[in-house]
């Protein structure tokens, strides 16, 4: 198996003030929960996710959504791309659903200004009126590594300065 990335945390400061915009507290506050922030792991050695644990307790009626600044970040070679999803489980019982129907995590994200911070936003999207609770910790996302190519006539040559939505 080839390995193409690590898994890192942001730095606190990048997280007290996306964490403080999503869930307010005191700076103290944050730091517990930002040193409970666990990396993305396989469960299983056949396992293709790395599972997304969240840094606080998450309770969705149907229709609620939630932005969660998980403190990681993704650095992978140049060619490889990390896929986003909701956990199997969660989607199949619960029709959990991220926002953005699938998270891409660009390999240039890492350097840019928010620290390639990965915020993951999410739905309850039930039409059977389940409630959605993950425990603090809980895995809620799973991110895939995959390679990707570009066009034999690619010329792009811009680079990345911002989070979401920098490239146009």
């Amino acid at each position: 198996m080839k390995r193409i990335a690590r898994f890192s945390k942001v730095s606190f400061e990048q997280f007290l003030g996306a964490y403080k915009d999503d869930f307010g507290g005191t700076d103290e506050e944050i730091r517990t929960v930002y040193d409970s922030i666990r990396l993305p792991k396989r469960a299983t050695a056949g396992s293709a996710g790395y599972d997304f644990y969240t840094p606080v307790s998450i309770h969705l009626e149907p229709g609620q959504t939630v932005k969660i600044p998980t403190g990681i970040r993704a650095k992978m070679e140049s060619d490889w791309v990390l896929m986003i999803f909701p956990r199997s489980g969660l989607g199949f019982k619960f029709r959990l659903q991220l926002n953005n129907t699938v998270g891409v995590i660009d390999s240039d994200y890492y350097d840019s200004d928010n620290e390639g911070h990965i915020f993951i936003k999410i739905t309850n999207d039930s039409n059977e009126g389940k409630v959605v609770d993950v425990a603090k910790g809980g895995g809620f996302a799973q991110g895939v590594f995959l390679p990707y190519g570009i066009t034999e006539d690619d010329d792009t040559t811009d680079e990345r300065n911002g989070g979401f939505g920098s490239t146009g």
